[in-house]
């Protein structure tokens, strides 16, 4: 298997497992914190949480 961010080579049995090191482990943490992964899903309509009551207000 091949570390995600650095594509070096990492051994089922490795500590830092799926990454090749704790750097590479942080990195990865990093850019899911930044918001520069993100899971697709339904596009949400703005409009689509509000009742009457608040349109009236």
């Amino acid at each position: 298997m091949k570390c995600p961010i650095c594509k070096k080579e990492v051994k089922l049995g490795d500590p830092e497992m799926p990454f090749c090191s704790e750097r590479c482990r942080l990195i990865d943490l990093g850019m899911w914190s930044s918001e520069e992964y993100r899971i697709p899903g339904p596009v949400a309509d703005p409009g689509a949480g509000q009742t009457e009551e608040a349109d009236d207000e």
